[in-house]
């Protein structure tokens, strides 16, 4: 039994220094690719001031600039994902806050894609960050909308759940209560187990090289339990996914980043 233990913390110790080694040096990869566009533009601003060379100083500064700014929404991301962003969490409408998502989603997803979203009047006010909770739900339809290159249809859907003591019983991490529910939904080219386990490792992206951060969905994961909920995603190659983004919260898609 003491070797079986032994073997147990060892394995448990190896996972963990793994996470965290993946974590680390993907902050180290995307933070030295930001500092490279910021202290590469200020040495060029530096050595054409020295030259007296004063033209195109704008375009260098704003690359710089540009740069900055990533880092510190990646900054932010991991806030999130560490449940240490400041959240201006207060009463709002959901329903309100989705329908006045609409036009934003249209404009983000292309023509093949239908926009459907389900939001009943009996929906009653969350306790949320609405800023936060904006960001979440395009989160998950841009997952949604490059989970469906050949088109498909994108649905929003709020609705109430009440969760009673069996459930916390078993998800220990959630209390009883009546919580609102955000789910997002696809027809997409969905996902395999082995993808699914990692939908939420701060880096992971099934995106091509420069088109996902790996960050997106963490920042749900730690926006959805920063608000006291959860993020539940459910998904099977060939048929999408469904997943939340208030307590509970699914999000259904093909791709993860």
């Amino acid at each position: 039994m003491a070797s079986r233990t032994n073997a147990e913390a060892a394995l448990r110790q190896s996972q963990k220094m793994e996470a965290v080694g993946q974590l680390t040096g993907g902050i180290a990869h995307d933070f030295n690719n930001m500092l490279t566009g910021v202290i590469g533009g200020l040495d060029i601003i530096k050595r054409r001031i020295a030259a007296n060379k004063f033209d195109d100083l704008d375009r260098f500064m704003e690359a710089a600039s540009t740069s900055a700014q990533r880092a510190a929404a990646l900054t932010a991301r991991l806030l999130a994902f560490s449940r240490r962003q400041s959240l201006d969490a207060k009463a709002l409408d959901v329903n309100g806050l989705v329908l006045s998502l609409e036009e934003l989603l249209r404009r983000t997803i292309p023509e093949n894609i239908a926009l459907r979203i389900v939001a009943p009047n009996t929906i009653a006010g969350a306790i949320a960050d609405a800023n936060q909770l904006e960001n979440a739900i395009l989160n998950l339809a841009i997952n949604a909308r490059d989970a469906m290159p050949e088109g498909g249809q994108l649905t929003v859907e709020t609705s109430l759940v009440e969760l009673d003591d069996a459930y916390a019983v078993a998800k220990p991490d959630v209390k009883p209560g009546r919580y609102v529910i955000v789910a997002v939904s696809d027809t997409g080219v969905g996902m395999p187990p082995e993808v699914l386990e990692k939908i939420f490792d701060p880096f992971f992206t099934t995106k091509p090289i420069g088109q996902g951060t790996g960050l997106g969905m963490s920042m749900v994961y730690g926006f959805a339990r920063q608000s006291g909920g959860q993020v539940r995603v459910h998904s099977l190659p060939g048929e999408g996914h469904v997943g939340q983004d208030l307590p509970p919260c699914y999000a259904r898609n093909g791709h993860a980043g």
